[in-house]
C-alpha cells in the first residue's frame, strides 16, 4: 500500500505498529457515523438492559460517578483524553519511517470498487506489493473523495476524516476493555487469549453448576439438622471443657516455666560451680605431677646411687690390685704367667715378678686378717722378693719361744731365703734350684698357716661374723702337705715342668680364695659398724 494514502497518527495500540484504515471506514457516510457517535444513543448503550448480567471485566462504580461520566459525555463531542499516543520514533512523518517496518495493510472489499472501471492494471496480483505508482486514477479519484481533500465538491478536509476517524475508535474503546484501533496480529493474539479466557470461565461456570447441583442434592433433613445440632451442642460443650482444659495446663505451663527457669539458673551456677572445681582439681593435678615428676626423679636418683655403691661396695681394691686369672695352662696375677713349659716359652724374669705378687698379696691378706705367721716372715720385693725363716737357739721353734717364761728373750736366727731364681741354669737341673725350692716350701707352709686360721676362725668363732663367713667347714680348695699342694710338688727337683706349673696354678688358686674370704669378712664388718 502507498505510504502517501496512510492516515497519520493511527498506530496500533498494542505493538504501535503505523497501520492503515480499510476504506469501509473511510466511506462511512454520516447517517452511519451519526448512528454510531449520536448524543441520545451513548446513554443507551452505555447502560446495560436488565436482563443481561453485570459485566465482571469491568469494576463497579458509585451512581455519582457514573450521573458525572454522562453530564460529560452529553457536554463534550470529543473526549478529553487520547489513546493512541504514538511514540517518538513515529513523529517524524511518513517520510521519515523504516520502509522496512512490519504494518497491517486493510484493503478496500471489492463492492466498493467502481463497477464500471474494472481496468486489468487497478488489480494488484498477489505476489508482489503495491507500490505509489501503480495505483489507478478511479482509486485516487474515489480516496480523495471519501477523505475530502481541500478543493473537491462537499467534502470535508483531512483533518476532519482523521478526527471523525478517531472519534469512532475511542467510542470503541470506551465501550470495551480493548484500545482501537489494532493490528490483525494484535488481534489474532487478542483473540486466543479471549479463548482462553473463555474456557477457564467455561470451566469455573461448570464447576459451579456441579457444585449447585450437589448442593441441591444434599440438603439435609430434619432429623439430620436435629443431629446436626445436637452434634454443634456436644461439640461447643467439648469445646468449653477443651478451653477449660487448656487454661489449666496453661497455669500448669506457667508454673512448669518458673521452675524450669529456677532451675535452669541453679544448673547455671553449678556449672559454674563445676568450673571453679575444674581449675582447682587441674592445678591441683599440675601440682601433684611435679611433686610426682621430682619424687620419681628423686626415686631413680637414689636407686642409681644405690646401685652404685652397691657396686662400690663389692668393689674391692685388692681385686684390682691383685687380678688373678689363668692363661691356657697358666695362672697369672696383674698378667704374669707363673709356671714354664717347653711351649710357650716363659722367661724368667716373668716367673720372678709373678712370684713377688704373690708374696705381696699373701703379706697383704696376713695383715688384712691380723694373722703372725710361725717361723717365718714374708718380704715382698718385687722380683727379688724373699722369705725369712725365723730359728731360736735352744728351742725348736720360734712359738715355743714366745711361750716360754724366761725373762730374757732367746737369740733369733734369721735364714734368708730366696724367692726368686737368676735363670742362670736350666729348669731340668733341679738341684741347682735349691734356695728357689726352699723358698717355695716356705711360701706353700705360710699359706697353709692362714687357711688353717681362717678354718679355725670358722669352726670355733660363734659370732654372727663368722656366721656370715659361711658357718663350720670353711676350708682351703686345695689341700698342702709340706711341699705338696693337691699331689704336685713346688719344687723343681726331680719334677717335671707340667706338674710345677700345674702346682703354681693352685697355689694362686687358693691365694684368690683367701682374698675372697678377706673381702667377705670386710664388708660384713662395715654392715655391722653401720
Amino acid at each position: 500500500m502507498a505510504t502517501d494514502t496512510r492516515r497519520p497518527g493511527l498506530f496500533c495500540q498494542k505493538c504501535r505498529t503505523p497501520i492503515d484504515i480499510d476504506a469501509s471506514i473511510d466511506q462511512l457516510n454520516p447517517a452511519a457515523f451519526k448512528l454510531l457517535t449520536a448524543d441520545s444513543t451513548v446513554p443507551g448503550q452505555l447502560q446495560p438492559s436488565p436482563a443481561a448480567p453485570p459485566r465482571q471485566s469491568r469494576p463497579t462504580y458509585p451512581s455519582s460517578r457514573h450521573q458525572t461520566y454522562e453530564t460529560a459525555i452529553q457536554s463534550a463531542r470529543n473526549p478529553t483524553f487520547k489513546r493512541n499516543v504514538p511514540s517518538s520514533r513515529f513523529q517524524h512523518g511518513a517520510a521519515a519511517q523504516n520502509p522496512a517496518m512490519s504494518f497491517v495493510d486493510v484493503h478496500m472489499s471489492e463492492s466498493m470498487l467502481d463497477p464500471s472501471s474494472p481496468s486489468p492494471a487497478s488489480v494488484r496480483s498477489p505476489d508482489r506489493p503495491s507500490r505509489p505508482d501503480e495505483l489507478q486514477p478511479t482509486e485516487l479519484t474515489r480516496r480523495a473523495s471519501v477523505t475530502g481533500s481541500p478543493g473537491t465538491v462537499g467534502g470535508a478536509s483531512m483533518a476532519d476524516g482523521l478526527e471523525t476517524t478517531n472519534r469512532m475508535f475511542e467510542i470503541l474503546s470506551a465501550r470495551s476493555d480493548i484500545d482501537h484501533p489494532i493490528c490483525i496480529e494484535c488481534t489474532e493474539l487478542l483473540v486466543d487469549g479471549l479463548q482462553k479466557r473463555l474456557g477457564v470461565a467455561t470451566r469455573e461456570r461448570d464447576a459451579y453448576v456441579d457444585y449447585l447441583r450437589r448442593a441441591n442434592t444434599d440438603v439435609p433433613t430434619a432429623e439430620e439438622v436435629k443431629a446436626a445440632d445436637a452434634a454443634l451442642k456436644a461439640a461447643k460443650q467439648a469445646e468449653a471443657t477443651a478451653i477449660s482444659n487448656l487454661e489449666q495446663l496453661e497455669a500448669e505451663k506457667a508454673e512448669l516455666d518458673a521452675q524450669l527457669a529456677a532451675l535452669e539458673a541453679e544448673a547455671r551456677q553449678l556449672d559454674q560451680e563445676e568450673n571453679e572445681f575444674w581449675k582447682h582439681r587441674n592445678a591441683f593435678n599440675s601440682t601433684l605431677t611435679a611433686f610426682q615428676n621430682e619424687r620419681d626423679a628423686l626415686t631413680t636418683r637414689h636407686a642409681h646411687d644405690a646401685q652404685v655403691l652397691s657396686q662400690l661396695q663389692r668393689r674391692s681394691v685388692y681385686n684390682d690390685t691383685f687380678n688373678i686369672t689363668h692363661d691356657n695352662h697358666f695362672a697369672t696375677i696383674n698378667g704374669l704367667r707363673l709356671g714354664r713349659l717347653p711351649s710357650p716359652y716363659v722367661d724368667w724374669p716373668e716367673i720372678n715378678a709373678a712370684w713377688g705378687q704373690t708374696c705381696l698379696l699373701l703379706a697383704t691378706l696376713a695383715e688384712r686378717l691380723n694373722y703372725k705367721f710361725h717361723g717365718y716372715e714374708l718380704n715382698p720385693m718385687g722380683s727379688t722378693s724373699t722369705i725369712s725363716k725365723l730359728e731360736v737357739k735352744g728351742s725348736s721353734s720360734v712359738a715355743e719361744s714366745r711361750q716360754s717364761s724366761t725373762p730374757t728373750s732367746p737369740a733369733v736366727l734369721r735364714q734368708r731365703l730366696e724367692l726368686y731364681s737368676s735363670g742362670d741354669f736350666p729348669i731340668n737341673f733341679g738341684f741347682l734350684h735349691r734356695k728357689f725350692d726352699t723358698a717355695m716350701v716356705a711360701f706353700l707352709e705360710c699359706l697353709r698357716q692362714l687357711g688353717d686360721f681362717v678354718e679355725n676362725q670358722a669352726i670355733h668363732a660363734g659370732s654372727s661374723l663368722n656366721a656370715g663367713m659361711g658357718g663350720p667347714g670353711v676350708k682351703m680348695p686345695y689341700e698342702i702337705r709340706k711341699d705338696r699342694i693337691h699331689d704336685q710338688s713346688i719344687k723343681l727337683a726331680l719334677n717335671k715342668e707340667e706338674s710345677w706349673t700345674k702346682a703354681c696354678k693352685y697355689t694362686l688358686t687358693c691365694c684368690k680364695y683367701l682374698l675372697a674370704h678377706a673381702n667377705n669378712v670386710e664388708s660384713i664388718r662395715a654392715r655391722r659398724d653401720r
